[in-house]
């Protein structure tokens, strides 16, 4: 890599970072990133970077509003310090389910995101499978939206039989998803279609595909509470499955997020390592954690050398 080249790290995506700089043969940039008494976020830059390609890498996941102040405060200082270009990969796009006004007077928080981040001075951003794709136009500046599928999959292939294998949404929402994990794999898909019968009535879940007798892959992007991989694991249990393993590329598993999996039918939980599970989380022998270090540096080295990265859109 050129010595112009620069990589540096927010606290919640470190050890990504240092993967992602040692496949570049790179050192991982210094940098300070603390707090002052009162909560106020304080960094220091302490290497040069005037004139070089930086890159930040921070995933804007719990605690939400400080790693995205962080990353803020990072991009500010790397302009400020002269920096030629300072891209921010955010492995994980927080708030970015809050794209839309979902009701009267709501905030576009994914939007207030993005020209917080223009704001701040950055001339690109990198993500990981944005919950909604159309944050890309939220910004002036150009945004790569690459897709963890080719991780993912490259992992299912080696676990799972795909003659058995039926990969399974587990909403509406998410079936161009699957299709696409289906249309790679060579397997059907199924999806789990839920629905209230009337006010006060309890949800009802109907399955739209065949899988009885089969092993099923439930797919989302973000795994939050896990109220919803759950109630649909439980639903295809009841369908006749053989079993049911999730996969999901941001393991966001908040609140009663570990009680729900560890009381499911759930047998295997892969995610990628896009946030850094918490302790009780990467304690769990449910869970399968897959790198994107790979990935994401083969993005900033293209990007570096102004080669195309659209190969990379898969």
């Amino acid at each position: 890599m050129r010595e112009d080249l620069k990589i540096f790290a927010g606290n919640a995506s470190r050890n990504l970072a240092s993967a992602v700089a040692e496949k570049l043969s790179t050192p991982l940039g210094k940098a300070s990133v603390t707090t002052f008494m009162d909560g106020e976020t304080r960094v220091e830059i302490n290497e040069n970077v005037r004139g070089a390609d930086v890159f930040i890498i921070q995933s804007t996941c719990y605690p939400a509003n400080t790693t995205l102040m962080e990353l803020l405060v990072m991009i500010d200082a790397m302009k400020r310090a002269s920096a030629g270009r300072v891209t921010a990969v955010m492995p994980y796009y927080g708030y970015a389910r809050q794209d839309r006004k979902a009701a009267p007077r709501a905030p576009i928080t994914a939007k207030l995101v993005a020209d917080l981040i223009t704001t701040a001075g950055a001339n690109r951003v990198l993500s990981l499978d944005l919950h909604a794709a159309q944050i890309q136009g939220f910004f002036n500046i150009p945004v790569d939206n690459l897709f963890a599928m080719p991780v993912l999959i490259d992992y299912i292939k080696s676990r799972y039989d795909n003659r058995n294998l039926v990969i399974v949404s587990p909403d509406t929402g998410g079936v161009v998803r699957a299709r696409a994990f289906g249309s790679r794999l060579g397997v059907n898909i199924a999806i789990v279609d839920k629905r209230r019968e009337g006010p006060n009535e309890s949800e009802v879940m109907n399955i739209i595909g065949n899988v009885e007798g089969r092993d099923v892959l439930l797919l989302d992007d973000i795994i939050d509470t896990a109220g919803t991989v759950t109630n649909a694991a439980e639903a295809l249990m009841k369908a006749g499955v053989r079993g049911v393993s999730v996969c999901c590329t941001h393991p966001v598993l908040s609140g009663p997020a570990m009680e729900r999996l560890n009381q499911s039918c759930i047998e295997e939980l892969i995610v990628t390592d896009t946030i850094p599970l918490q302790e009780i989380a990467a304690k769990s022998k449910r869970i399968v954690v897959l790198s994107v270090a790979g990935l994401i540096s083969e993005a900033l080295s293209r990007i570096h050398s102004n080669d195309s990265v659209s190969s990379l859109f898969v």
